[in-house]
């Protein structure tokens, strides 16, 4: 079977072109920019387009199957081809239904801990040698792909982003998957470019909970009360599984979770990641999993990629960079840090970076967002919201929304760097929270100095 990948580059969609390459089928893609890793890792399997650019004369007929990124736009040279041939098109959610039907399929969907959620069952799944198919949105150590799709693996993993699926397919991407499980972290308002009010954002996830299979289950957070109230709504033939924060002690700067009597030190930590790592036990229990081999398994589980993670320490000094971008993410984070090393100063340091972040309006919701940390930076590139045609900020603006008087706020990332190196670091800590990376400071080379000194 041969496919065609419009947009092959993008994080997600080269790593299905590797996952169908590696099931056999015949894969071939085109871009008009790719960059690393995509570049390296497309080369590494014979994908790598011979040149940048969109070319409509190699889209015909003899194509199965057209997958469409959502980096392409709707006027795409090959995708007016491939319409115009009649050419099955499919975005890239879709094409995983498409790929999963015989499987049982365990969706991870919510405003924040997807990838976690995600990255923890699977970790247990390969610790307890239960074969599953995925496809998660970070790379996660010891797993070659962020997607893996096979004839073999009876089940599949997928996390459910609730963004649109393609430029032609304004779906949320969790609403195409029908899952048998199903897991719902929680809900906080984002992506206001596609859904303006809280209560059409909040929709999706009603639609998503009606999409579940007949018999299927719902894991779902209960401390949220909106996705309390949205899944006591309906469909009496799914199970209701709730969840919270479990029973567990920090000591030491360890956190350790306490059942059954035993004490599982973990290496993760915060009331986020604890009931993470709840809500994907009660999920792998559902896959044969039991609670002796989730707990084995989790404790030897480091975390997603860039959620709370350790860039570098000493024995008074911790610096951590986390995905942290919307209003939620940065309350718990920096709770998260501050509640595992109390008697640490805590400096926070975020950038307003995505569309949401980065629109007047939607700047409110920070208010008090920031409020654990000892000390809070903020940081946005007037370019960026340029970039993204919205109207201009000022950092007034940011300083009220945020709701903090000592709040300081750049707009010149060098600055910012400057001013964190005046400072003493003992019995400290150092917080970044970010969609970018603060336009190219290198966090590990900054860590190394900050201990330096």
């Amino acid at each position: 079977m041969r496919i065609h990948f419009i947009a092959i580059g993008g994080s997600a969609m080269h790593n299905m072109a590797i996952a169908m390459h590696k099931k056999g089928f015949r894969v071939t893609g085109s871009d008009d920019e790719i960059l690393e890793p995509s570049r390296s890792r497309l080369a590494q399997h014979g994908l790598l387009p011979a040149s940048e650019g969109w070319n409509p004369d190699i889209i015909s007929t003899e194509i199965d199957a057209v997958i469409l990124g959502m980096h392409a736009r709707a006027e795409n040279p090959e995708l007016l081809k491939a319409q115009e041939l009649g050419l099955k098109i499919y975005s890239y959610p879709e094409y995983l239904y498409e790929q999963s039907k015989n499987k049982t399929r365990v969706v991870i969907g919510g405003s924040h801990g997807k990838t976690t959620v995600t990255a923890i069952i699977l970790h247990v799944l390969r610790h307890c040698g239960i074969d599953a198919d995925y496809m998660v949105g970070a790379q996660l150590a010891g797993f070659d792909t962020m997607v893996k799709i096979t004839e073999e693996a009876p089940f599949i993993v997928l996390e459910g982003d609730e963004y649109l699926s393609s430029p032609v397919d304004r779906r949320p991407k969790f609403h195409l998957y029908k899952p048998h499980i199903a897991l719902l972290s929680g809900i906080a308002w984002d992506h206001v470019n596609v859904f303006p009010t809280f209560e059409n954002y909040v929709d999706q996830f009603r639609t998503f909970i009606q999409l579940i299979e007949k018999d299927g289950a719902l894991v779902y957070c209960w401390d949220d009360p909106v996705l309390r109230k949205i899944a006591a709504e309906g469909r009496p033939d799914i199970t209701r599984v709730p969840y919270g924060i479990p029973k567990h002690k920090v000591s030491d700067g360890v956190t350790s979770l306490t059942r059954g009597g035993k004490e599982s030190p973990l290496l993760v930590f915060g009331n986020h990641n604890l009931m993470n790592v709840e809500g994907a036990r009660l999920v792998c229990l559902r896959m044969g999993v039991t609670d002796d081999q989730f707990l084995d398994a989790i404790q030897s589980f480091k975390g997603a990629a860039r959620r709370l993670e350790l860039v570098d320490r000493n024995d008074t000094f911790s610096c951590y960079k986390d995905f942290a971008h919307s209003p939620s993410k940065l309350k718990a984070t920096t709770a998260a840090v501050k509640n595992q090393f109390p008697g640490r100063k805590l400096t926070a340091c975020m950038e307003l970076h995505t569309f949401s972040s980065l629109t007047a309006e939607f700047l409110k919701e920070y208010a008090g967002a920031m409020d654990t940390a000892d000390e809070a930076y903020v940081y946005f590139n007037p370019h960026t919201i340029a970039h993204k045609k919205l109207p201009p900020i000022s950092e007034e603006q940011v300083k009220e929304a945020f709701a903090r008087k000592d709040l300081q706020v750049f707009t010149d990332s060098e600055k910012l760097v400057g001013e964190l190196k005046t400072k003493s670091w003992e019995n400290a800590n150092l917080l970044l929270m970010t969609s970018g990376n603060f336009d190219g400071v290198d966090f590990n080379a900054l860590a190394k100095e900050l201990i330096g000194k």
